[in-house]
């Protein structure tokens, strides 16, 4: 029986980051992995796709030299290859996480927890990958474990890895199908749908409401599916999925539209509909740990109902993402160690890696509107920006919303070349509380992209200058 500060129950972004603040701050800390060091956003998820997404924007700007008074012959890619260097870049991150354990004095244990009842927190029961079991006493306990891409068997949506993927087989592919119907149009599922169609191969995106990426402002939403349709991938929005059948050469996809029904064939789906809490199985229900639609219910400090047990990230909660799951593991982290810290409510901006890239932070126009909150609102497009112009990606524009009544920037919606980036920027800002004042009177360096930031904040306020 060994005795720590803290166990942390899964290595993603959450529990590695968290072990080694809680180790920074002098506490004795383990870490429990079932799998690979890192945890899907490392392996099978943020890392790797976007190593393929690479690769597919490498070779789409091919296909544009001319543009820039370039020429070449005979572009060809080859897909095993790309797919190997999208591992071995998954490869190098988790021998990092590897040495950071170590240089933490971080106990790593390769196994599975379950969780019993303890005295100070739970008590934890590992059954060791090596075979055998470890009972490990903690004065804390963190659950950092995840979550698991979405299954609708009633439908026939269950991944098989041969032609119904999830997010892991669609990463490690054995060959390049040439048809796709991919179901959802989140950020996994459009990520997926630019990196396919970059390569060649047709694709179809299903929706089950009016528009895609419906968690984002809906002028992005309808400026990114036309940019997306003119790379060539085609959408079935407002379509209800009926049936999902494997059939001799693919799938076939069953949907209704509109109250008509249609079929999609395909040699693959690739179904991005969500994701499932791993909350299941490690002995939440025998604690009496308090759950919200299969995830974790917490406070402001990342703590269940049961003491000395938090949770942290997808297991915790929207938004999935894992710079949430980091901020909160330090946060929890710092907290245990008895200091005092910042909000763990702080803005997290939603960020899609196609092309063209979207990035948001904070409220949408239709979220105001429906909030029946007075708003200024400033858009300034790319097609106008000098930097923009000289590179070639003129695609997209900046949209701000401040309120009326304060001046304060309460959201920030972006689509276009690298704006994944440039969020931050927006980000900050509004952490910090910035008003239209604060953010007209930053200097921005020219020529940059970044300047659409400040002309779209000048615009709210019939100040822009270069439209």
């Amino acid at each position: 029986m060994s005795d720590f500060d803290l166990v942390v129950i899964g290595s993603g972004p959450g529990g590695y980051v968290a072990a080694i603040r809680a180790s920074q701050l002098g506490l004795k800390v383990a870490i429990i992995e079932r799998e690979n060091l890192g945890g899907i956003c490392l392996n099978w998820g943020c890392i790797p796709t976007k190593a393929l997404l690479k690769s597919g924007e490498k070779f789409e700007s091919l296909s544009h030299l001319k543009e820039y008074g370039l020429s070449a012959s005979g572009a060809s890619f080859d897909f095993e290859a790309i797919i190997q260097r999208s591992r071995g870049v998954a490869k190098q991150l988790n021998q990092g996480v590897g040495f950071l354990m170590k240089k933490n004095k971080i106990e790593v244990i390769e196994g599975t927890a379950k969780l019993e009842k303890g005295s100070a927190a739970p008590k934890v029961v590992v059954t060791l990958n090596k075979g055998g079991e470890k009972v490990l006493n903690a004065k804390n306990v963190m659950l950092a474990v995840g979550a698991r891409a979405r299954a609708l068997p009633q439908i026939g949506l269950e991944a098989d890895g041969d032609k119904i993927w999830a997010y892991r087989d669609a990463l490690a592919p054995k060959k390049l199908p040439k048809t796709f119907v991919v179901i959802g149009s989140g950020a996994i599922g459009i990520e997926f749908a630019s990196f396919y169609r970059a390569l060649g191969a047709e694709v179809t995106v299903v929706e089950a409401v009016d528009r895609i990426m419906p968690v984002e402002d809906e002028e992005v939403s309808k400026a990114a599916q036309k940019g997306f349709e003119k790379r060539g991938i085609k959408f079935k929005t407002g379509a209800k999925v009926t049936k999902v059948t494997k059939t001799a050469s693919g799938v076939s996809v069953a949907i209704e539209v509109g109250g008509k029904a249609e079929t999609l064939e395909a040699e693959v789906c690739i179904s991005a509909v969500g994701i499932t809490a791993n909350t299941d199985g490690i002995g939440l229900e025998a604690l009496g740990v308090e759950l919200d639609r299969g995830h974790i219910k917490t406070d402001s400090h990342c703590q269940t109902n049961v003491k000395g047990l938090y949770a942290i990230g997808d297991c915790a909660g929207a938004p999935w993402l894992a710079h949430k799951a980091s901020h909160e593991g330090i946060h929890a982290a710092e907290h245990i160690a008895g200091f005092k810290t910042p909000n763990v409510n702080s803005p997290i901006a939603g960020c899609t890696y196609a092309q063209p890239q979207v990035a948001s932070v904070g409220v949408t126009e239709q979220g105001a509107r429906e909030a029946k909150r007075e708003v200024k609102i400033g858009r300034f497009p790319f097609r106008v920006n000098g930097k923009a112009i000289a590179s070639g990606d003129t695609e997209g524009f900046v949209k701000v919303i401040f309120d009326a009544k304060t001046g304060a920037l309460i959201g920030a919606h972006m689509i276009g070349h690298e704006v994944t980036e440039m969020i931050q920027g927006y980000v900050t800002a509004i952490t910090m509380e910035a008003t239209e004042e604060d953010i007209h009177g930053i200097v921005y360096p020219h020529p940059t992209m970044s300047e659409a930031m400040h002309e779209a904040a000048l615009d709210a306020y019939g100040r822009v200058i270069h439209i």
